[in-house]
């Protein structure tokens, strides 16, 4: 007799969560709605595209896709370690950071365990530790920043296992001072990870970006080629870390995760270092724009330290969440923060001069039709 109709044996952990993603992507909006979004806003990626370098390379590592990536990494962390003055046994890659914190919380977290982050913040982190079954324990945004202090509190309080902080932080696009951060460190509790998320420190300013000390044994930073470098298609991250910390990763990661082409292509962007910096140029000057486009509509924009302007709508998260409807089903893709007060704002990534003038066109007649509707 057939049991086609027997279904898995699924964990409970696995029957208790519900069936959700962190983020609604921009093509399963555009199907939606049936057309296409004629400025991308929303997903913080450069539309500034990469290196001509790392396409280059990219189109050359092509003809060799049938062979699988290096699963060291060898030539890729070579070069991230000569460029950030650090040994290579300080440094894994991964699948963008999104991954790495994957990789992190199965490392860390076994059911039950406490996990601190802030409300709010990263909610692909929030998915992770929930996955592995974590219990989150989350601090408030003090303003429109995280709260290193209250972080630290609450890991001390739950013995946590973990806390996350991003600086730059996303969805706010606020920062804090090396000095805080390094506070933060010194005041981690003993047995807590603290993961720092930088994925925006390359349009961060100076005084933002704590030196890279890695002799900590529970500090570990990630970076990206997903934002400035433009290469969010390709999925490369890397955290670097003391030595012992990063060898933890090789009896769990996902060996060939990073792909050849992937590998080649931020190979070249990382040695493309003035095109790096003249996409910083064109996403400062976005960003200046598209705080003036608010500014234009009433409205206020955030300090950035980001590829992207928060933008204060003047009211409560229904009437934001209002004005993002009106933005999308007039084809600009943006997004918004999740949790209260935060959520009275609307986030904008930089564009390129046509996306913002799209965005100058339709954003007052977003925010009309808001008004009225409210």
């Amino acid at each position: 007799m057939s049991n086609a109709s027997t279904p898995p044996r699924y964990t409970d952990l696995l029957n208790s969560l519900p069936a959700t993603v962190p983020f609604v992507g921009p093509e399963t909006q555009e199907r939606a709605r049936g057309a296409r979004f004629d400025a991308r806003l929303g997903a913080n990626e450069s539309v500034f595209g990469p290196s001509p370098r790392a396409v280059a390379a990219i189109a050359e590592a092509a003809r060799d896709a049938w062979m699988y990536g290096d699963p060291e990494g060898f030539e890729l962390r070579s070069a991230l370690a000569a460029h950030h003055a650090v040994g290579i046994d300080n440094i894994v890659l991964g699948e963008g950071i999104d991954g790495l914190l994957g990789y992190l919380v199965r490392m860390l977290v076994a059911e039950g365990d406490a996990v601190v982050t802030s409300d709010g913040a990263y909610p692909t982190f929030n998915y992770h530790v929930a996955g592995f079954g974590g219990t989150l324990h989350k601090v408030p945004y003090a303003g429109d920043a995280e709260d290193p202090e209250a972080l630290i509190a609450k890991a001390r309080e739950v013995n946590a296992k973990l806390v996350y902080l991003a600086n730059p932080d996303n969805p706010m696009g606020s920062w804090h001072d090396a000095a805080r951060v390094r506070g933060m460190i010194d005041a981690l509790p003993e047995g807590t990870v603290l993961a720092l998320d930088e994925a925006y420190v390359d349009t961060a300013p100076a005084e933002a970006v704590l030196p890279l000390d890695l002799s900590h044994p529970r500090v570990i930073r990630f970076r990206t080629f997903s934002k400035a470098y433009g290469l969010a298609g390709l999925r490369v991250g890397y955290a670097l870390a003391a030595p012992e910390f990063i060898a933890a990763f090789n009896r769990i990661r996902n060996h060939f995760g990073m792909g050849r082409v992937a590998q080649a292509g931020a190979l070249a962007a990382l040695q493309d270092q003035d095109y790096l910096q003249s996409t910083v140029a064109r996403i400062a000057t976005a960003r200046e724009r598209i705080a003036q486009i608010a500014r234009d509509n009433g409205l206020t924009p955030l300090p950035s330290a980001t590829n992207f302007v928060t933008v204060d709508c003047g009211a409560d998260g229904d009437f934001a969440r209002a004005v993002l409807g009106r933005l999308v089903a007039r084809g600009i893709f943006v997004r918004m923060p999740f949790v209260a007060p935060q959520d009275r704002c609307i986030r904008i990534s930089c564009g390129t001069e046509r996306d913002l003038d799209r965005l100058a066109e339709q954003l007052p007649l977003a925010l009309d039709e808001a008004r009225s509707a409210g």
